[in-house]
Parts: structure tokens; sequence; C-alpha cells
């Protein structure tokens, strides 16, 4: 028949030699194809009706290495038993389990098995039979004996006995259960008709090489046709995590907009995450329910006398800020205190201690930690898309400009700013975006300007415009997600469907 290649020929010839009917592992070791090389070619020979495609799907029952192991040399159990009978039936667990072979992590399992099988029981450190004689191998061990011999044994021939055996060992973590199809291939009418008239088989020359064209060879070879419309194998290459793709995607973006990125260690003092952004040193934020203290180093070393003094004032009577402040006793041993840093605004109020020439445009995109409670929507560990503005005439207007152009680059269209208060920024707002499947409104970040009371210690005269909020939640909608926890939950069903760029 015209438009057979080479591989559709040998199935069909293969079949024909099998009576018509065969399953594709039989129909591969006589022909000599590959097992997928002969599915291929029973795609196309079923397109072109010459033959059947028949599917079965069962479950089977396999051992993975541990359950192999215990197949070769015995159930933990049954080799201290064993070792019991040959000495004596009662001896100390650590001599019974030496006779027996057995190594530290097996005895408890023997020991715990032996008692429930009534075979012995545990006398303090000693162990001691309850059998005269060596029982006769139950249905765990008879069943561990054929899946080694057979390798795979389908779990509807299996008796209810073996079934509940199977159970026995699949909860030991012994044994497994997999889907296997079965696929079977026969000729129609129209395949016997063409299998019978015969088929020349003709070595076919899929690549066309340097070498046939300069000898001329290509003139009497036979070149494959290839049908580039036929679905392929699924393949599944290494690519960047979709969390990194958009991280990526952060970073590039604010890069076109003319910003710098900065980066800062994961462990700040609670001076630059806390009491340089002036929050005052009582914050219910700054309790053990929302940070994290580390336990060993406790404390950190404080920035300049000037500063920390200049600080402490803030806090203490507003200084120079005009600020009526917290009106507390400010101490430097609580601003001491390491955290696992609760954003990464503590990195931009660091670099604006350092960097305080206008215009300024940096941001950050990194990880901070919050001990919270892990839900749909929150995590104890995420990343922050931080960044500040300065500049002499800059207004809240253009904080908000900014922050609409790059969620728009990310393809969000429905952003609004709400009110909101925040303890360093003067007059705050947050970006909100509408999330369709959620259908309702969630918080992209916080943002605002400033206060006085951060600008002065540190020595900035311009306004300073602010914002920070969770990549993740960004991550959820263009990802289309409802849990954020899919985004570390090692999903690799998941992880091979999202495509690399969207």
């Amino acid at each position: 028949m015209a438009g057979l290649r080479l591989h559709e020929k040998r199935t069909l010839m293969a079949l024909r030699m099998l009576d018509g009917k065969a399953s594709v592992d039989d129909i591969a070791e006589k022909s000599g194809l590959a097992h997928a090389a002969v599915m291929r070619a029973a795609l196309t020979l079923s397109e072109k009706n010459l033959v059947k495609i028949y599917e079965r799907k069962w479950s089977v029952a396999t051992l993975n290495e541990e359950g192999e192991y215990y197949a070769q040399y015995g159930l933990p159990e049954r080799r201290l038993l064993r070792a019991l009978l040959r000495l004596g039936g009662e001896a100390d667990v650590d001599e019974a389990a030496q006779e027996a072979g057995l190594d530290a992590k097996m005895v408890p399992i023997a020991l715990g098995w032996l008692k429930r099988k009534n075979w012995g029981v545990i006398k303090g450190k000693k162990c001691a039979l309850t059998v005269s004689a060596e029982p006769p191998p139950t249905a765990e061990e008879k069943l561990l004996a054929t899946m080694f011999e057979k390798r795979l044994v389908k779990i509807e021939d299996l008796t209810e006995e073996l079934k509940q055996a199977f159970e026995t060992l699949r909860k030991r973590n012994l044994a497994e259960v997999e889907e296997k199809v079965y696929r079977e291939l026969e000729l129609t009418e129209e395949g016997w008709r063409t299998a019978k008239k015969g088929l020349k088989i003709t070595e076919e020359v899929t690549q066309l090489t340097p070498e046939l064209i300069i000898s001329g060879r290509w003139r009497n070879v036979k070149l494959t046709k290839f049908d580039v419309t036929a679905p392929g194998p699924a393949v599944y290459p290494g690519k960047m995590h979709p969390l990194q793709q958009i991280i990526q995607r952060a970073r590039e973006i604010f890069l076109e907009m003319g910003f710098t990125e900065i980066r800062g260690p994961l462990v700040e003092t609670a001076f630059w995450n806390f009491d340089a952004l002036f929050q005052p040193q009582d914050h219910p934020a700054r309790e053990m329910m929302d940070t994290f203290y580390l336990a060993s180093p406790q404390t950190g070393r404080l920035p300049s006398k000037r500063l920390v003094e200049a600080v402490a004032k803030t806090h203490e009577d507003g200084w120079i800020t005009g600020s009526k402040s917290w009106r507390y006793k400010w101490s430097s041993e609580e601003a001491k205190k390491l955290v696992l840093r609760t954003h990464t605004t503590a990195e931009t109020v660091k670099y604006l201690a350092t960097h305080k020439k206008p215009p300024i445009k940096v941001f950050s995109v990194d990880r901070v930690y919050r001990n919270e409670q892990v839900t749909y929507k929150h995590l104890a560990e995420f990343h922050q898309i931080e960044g500040i503005v300065v500049d002499k005439k800059v207004t809240l207007r253009d904080l908000m400009g900014t922050l609409k152009t790059f969620y728009t680059k990310f393809g969000i269209e429905k952003i609004e700013f709400w009110p909101s208060y925040f303890p360093y920024t003067e007059p705050s707002a947050q970006a909100v975006a509408y999330h369709p499947k959620l259908k309702r409104w969630i918080e992209l970040c916080g943002m605002g300007m400033f206060r006085p009371e951060v600008l002065a210690p540190i020595g900035i005269k311009c306004p300073v415009l602010a914002w920070g909020g969770g990549l993740e939640r960004l991550a959820m909608i263009e990802l289309s997600l409802d849990d954020i926890r899919m985004l570390y939950a090692n999903n690799v069903g998941w992880l091979r469907r999202t495509p690399i760029c969207r």
C-alpha cells in the first residue's frame, strides 16, 4: 500500500504472523521494533483503517526497594523469630538482633510485628517467644514471594485474603499500586488484504547527511516522509519555576522603568526592621506571634551613635519633626534584637541612610518572613516587591501612576487604590486588583509617602514615595491560582502544565 513507512509495514507483517491480533509487546518482539515505534505505527495504521487498537487498564501490585529486600531476605519479624529459636526461645534484644543480622532501624519494626503476630513478647531488654516452633508463612510473606517472582501482579486477580495482605504490605511501605495499560492491535479486513498482498520492506533514511549529498547516494535511497502534524510524545524538559519566571519579569519591568535593584541580608536588627521606620517598640507586630526572633545570636550591632540618638528622640518626643511621637522610653537593647526581616523596607531605609541625594529610584524583590498561619492566601515565607522614589516634587499621584504602569505591564487591568493606614507612611493607600477566579478584590501592595519621623533621622529632606507587597499574590492572578500554597507544593503535574512564557 502506498504511503506506508518502514515501521508501519513491519508492524503489519508482524500482526499477520501473529494471526492478526496481538499485544504491543508481542508485536515489538516479533518485529524487532521498540515499543514506542510500534505505538506510533499503530496510530497511523489506525487512521488508515488498517488496524484497530484495544486498550485495557488495570491496577498492579509492585514491590518497592525495601519490599524487594524483605522478599529476598525475609521480613524482620521472621528473621528475629528464627534467631530466638536458635537462642533457645529467649534472649536480650541486642543479642537476638545481632543473631538475626538486623540493623538498628529494623529492630523496632521486628519487635513490633513479633508482638502483633503473637509470636513473642517484650520483657524489658529481653524478648521471648510465645511459640515453640516456627509458624508457617503468612499471607503477606506468600504475596511478597509471588510479587518478587512475577514483578507485576494484578490486584483484581488476588483473593480476598491476599488483597488484605497487600493492604498490610502497602501500609508497611513495602508495596505500591501502579496503573498499567494493556494494548492490543487487530488487523481490520482492509489490513488483512494489505498484509496478504505482501509488503516490500525497504530500509529508509531518516536524515539527509552531508555524506549522502556529496557521494550522490541520496538519489538511490528512500527518504522517510514525516507527518509534521502528527502528535509527538510528551516531553518535559527542565525549565524555570513559574514563580521564578514572575520574579524575573518583575525585575525586568522595574529595570525598564529606570529603577536600580538593591538587596540585603535576610537577618536584620529590629532597629532597621522596626525602629528606623517609626514603629513603636510596644507595637503588636513586634511580638513573637508576628515576628521570628533569632535564638542565637540574639542581638546585633546598631549603626552610628548619631543616627541611633536621632531615632530614639523621634520615638520619645518627636525630636525636630514636630510630631507628638509615641511618648515612651526607647530601649537600645530592644533595637539590637535580631529578626528574620518582616519586610524589605528594612533594606530600603538602610539604603536611604547612605544615599541621600535625589533623584533615587530603587527596588527589591526578595524573601521576607512573618509568623503567620499558612492558608490559601497567607504564607510564613514569601517574596516582597519593594521600591522607593525620591525627588523634590513627587506626590502620591506619581506613586499611583508608577504602580499602575508596573501592574499593567503584568496584564492586570482592574486596579484600584484604597485609603489605608501604615505606621511609617502618610498619606497611605493600598493597591488592589480584581481576581477573576476568586471573584473578589485582593491586596497587591501597601503604599504611601514616608513620614517626617522616618526621614528626619536619616537626613532625607525630599518627599519619598514607597511601596511594598507580596509577589505571590501577583503570581496567583498571573497563574490563575486560588491557593497560594500551590506555588510551593512541588506538584509535578501543575509544574509541567504551566507554560514557560505567558
